[in-house]
């Protein structure tokens, strides 16, 4: 897919007073000013983070009476259940409140829903296991805020629910006896983006001060929360970079034996990144939920034995293994059904159904879709009666927003701007398609329907050295709202040593001005080889470190490669 290069643009004058200020390369000033950082003590904030930089969590409605009510709980010790979602941060975040309170209370128990019996969020079932299990105190984690119904339920059986959840709400609200959702429009948390985990932290962490707890109670945390906050693609600005960041030295430094196993067998080695996060523990996390059972990754997070988080985190990471092949397969499949499509190329939408597609694939196959197609996807299967499914939407777009305007078709729909899940019966499903199709049309800029590559500043060859890799390093962790910065060099040419990698990638040595070789790699441009031996020409690409044959060096990792523009 080709792809437009656009250059941010950035006051030059706050670049020079910031870069007088700190002493460090023009480029590097750049990134700062584009994040609206103008000064020293901005600067220093950004780069030094700490959880004292953190907000208030009794700022967050509702904070106070939910504290009030799991202190009587304990204090009494009444039986409390944990209820999360089966993906990585609902099930991240049971295993974080269960580490935190297992502490204060034995009368501890978690329940993860089955997929495909229950679906997402709160159900009936787990209202009905609360109650045979004589739950007094049941709080809800990354789920429950368009629960109405099963929170009724609950309360007639006389069981206290807490809402812990960072998705958006409906109009009417469950009636429990607290929600905690930065999201709600009264809510005067400042920051909202945190994902089912972040909130289940600021909840431990208020329990925590409003018992006078040592602060390593919640920052022992930290390591999970890194791995839910990574894993659900919210934003790496505010409390979240703070809690990646932290939960990364965390992770390097001292991982507990389910996070460890998890890493021993994603194959990942440290320093590990945001990516290694998201490619590595995450997937074998979200294979249970996909699978298996998610109380399986639940049980590898809280395992304090060596040899069961290892046999936990081999069976898990058999069951992603599995996951792949079906993964590949329905992509496959949802690529070819598109394309028979006669009008695929004009449409703004995907929305593509078959019966058969594995349930707990749809939305790394929307992803995929998204990816190869650039335009919102909608991937659905069936499940019982029902028609069931994933979307995810391309930069810019709200894809929420979209399904929101199809309700009327709808029998239940979640989620956030860039990914939602939904349900409808059989004979909606044309209705549907159509409708979402009209809602992107009336809604998506144009500029969202094409491939983007966002370059954060110009750079020479020659400045990119072991300092400016150093000081770079303290813009990370990298994700969301916070990327790896893509920076461009005009006018390079081959150093001589240039080759394709197996008919698909390029391995290069280039150089400009005469400057030193630069090793570089850039995946899925094989077809750019006649370019760089004819040169000059314009890259862009991010920065990292490459070790091989035990030597750890500089190499840029190529995200486009063009004719040389001046």
């Amino acid at each position: 897919m080709k792809k437009r290069w656009i250059l941010s643009e950035t006051n030059l004058d706050q670049v020079a007073e910031l870069q007088e200020l700190l002493g460090i390369h023009p480029a590097l000033c750049k990134l700062l000013v584009q994040k609206n950082i103008h000064s020293d003590t901005q600067a220093q904030r950004f780069f030094q983070t700490k959880l004292t930089q953190c907000h208030d969590p009794f700022l967050m409605k509702d904070m106070e009476k939910a504290i009030e009510r799991l202190d009587q709980a304990i204090t009494e010790g009444e039986q409390i259940l944990l209820y999360g979602d089966y993906d990585v941060d609902g099930t991240t975040a049971v295993a974080l409140l269960h580490a935190f309170l297992s502490k204060h209370t034995d009368q501890l128990d978690f329940y993860i829903p089955d997929r495909y019996k229950e679906g997402y969020g709160i159900s009936l079932a787990g209202i009905d296991y609360a109650r045979q299990n004589g739950t007094q105190l049941m709080i809800s984690l990354d789920c429950g805020i368009k629960a109405v119904q099963q929170i009724a339920e609950a309360k007639k059986h006389g069981i206290d629910v807490i809402i812990c959840d960072h998705h958006l709400p409906a109009e009417k609200l469950p009636d429990a006896l607290a929600i905690l959702d930065p999201k709600q429009a009264d809510c005067s948390y400042p920051f909202k983006e945190l994902c089912g985990a972040g909130v289940a932290f600021k909840f431990a962490q208020a329990y925590a001060l409003s018992q006078g707890f040592a602060e390593e109670e919640t920052e022992s945390l930290l390591d999970l929360l890194a791995i839910a906050t990574a894993c659900d693609i919210v934003p790496l600005l505010g409390e979240n970079r703070i809690f990646t960041q932290m939960g990364l030295e965390r992770i390097h430094q001292n991982p507990r034996m389910g996070i460890a196993a998890l890493i021993t067998q994603s194959r990942k080695t440290a320093p590990l990144t945001i990516s290694d996060l998201v490619f590595g523990p995450g997937p074998i996390i979200n294979a249970a939920g996909r699978l298996t059972d998610g109380k399986q990754a639940v049980r590898l997070l809280l395992a304090e034995e060596r040899t069961v988080a290892q046999n936990l985190a081999q069976d898990l990471g058999k069951s992603n293994e599995l996951r792949k092949e079906f993964d590949r397969k329905m992509a496959r499949e949802a690529g070819e059904l598109l394309e028979q499509q006669e009008d695929w190329e004009q449409q703004k939408s995907i929305v593509l159904y078959q019966p058969h597609w594995h349930k707990g694939v749809v939305g790394i196959v929307a992803s995929r879709m998204v990816d190869a197609y650039h335009k919102p996807s909608i991937i659905l299967t069936a499940s019982g009666d029902t028609i069931v499914g994933s979307a995810r939407s391309v930069p810019g777009f709200d894809v929420h927003q979209a399904i929101e305007e199809c309700e009327d078709l709808l029998m239940n729909f979640g989620g956030h701007r860039y990914a939602a899940g939904l349900t409808l019966a059989p004979e909606n499903l044309e209705a549907f398609k159509n409708k979402f199709e009209k809602a992107v049309r009336k809604n998506i800029e144009t500029s969202s329907l094409f491939a983007e590559i966002h370059l954060a500043a110009e750079l020479q060859l020659s400045s990119i050295s072991s300092r400016f890799w150093s000081q770079l390093q303290k813009f990370a962790p990298f994700g969301p709202s916070n990327r790896n910065p893509v920076f461009l060099s005009r006018a390079v040419a081959d150093a001589g040593n240039s080759r394709v990698l197996k008919d698909k990638h390029l391995k290069l040595q280039i150089q400009q001005n005469n400057s030193e070789p630069m090793s570089a790699i850039a995946f899925g441009l094989a077809e750019k080889m006649d370019l760089v031996q004819e040169g000059p020409f314009d890259i862009c690409y991010t920065i990292e470190e490459n070790t091989w044959m035990g030597k750890t060096n500089l190499q840029l990792n190529v995200k486009g490669i063009r004719e040389a523009s001046i």
